[in-house]
């Protein structure tokens, strides 16, 4: 999905590290808004475990998602464009919820 320039002029002020992070994020809510059901409105990727960077592709299996204060497990692939701007592939799969009791564990809040 492509960004607004407001957006992309404050991703173009980040390191290519923190774009594609950032970029990858933003296309995550985007994708599992428009799936239904969830309307998210954070995603951290390394909530439980550390994403793995290549070039521009961003992958994680430890990134969450918070919809309605709820925190859901998520792992992403997600390959960018050279600039990191424009996401030219993105694959995701929503997992459990987290429960409340360790939310604080992994930084986690309402």
């Amino acid at each position: 999905m492509a960004i607004d320039a407001r957006v992309r002029g404050q991703l173009e002020k980040l390191t290519p590290e923190e774009r594609l992070e950032q970029r990858c994020d933003i296309e995550a809510m985007d994708e599992i808004s428009a799936k239904g059901g969830f309307r998210p409105d954070k995603v951290i990727a390394y909530a439980f475990g550390d994403p793995k960077l290549d070039g521009t592709t961003f992958k994680t299996k430890g990134a969450v998602f918070r919809s309605k204060g709820e925190w859901y497990r998520l792992s992403y692939k997600c390959e960018t464009s050279p600039d990191r701007l424009e996401v030219n592939a993105f694959k995701f799969q929503i997992g459990d919820q987290v429960p409340h009791e360790d939310w604080a564990a992994h930084y986690l809040y309402d």
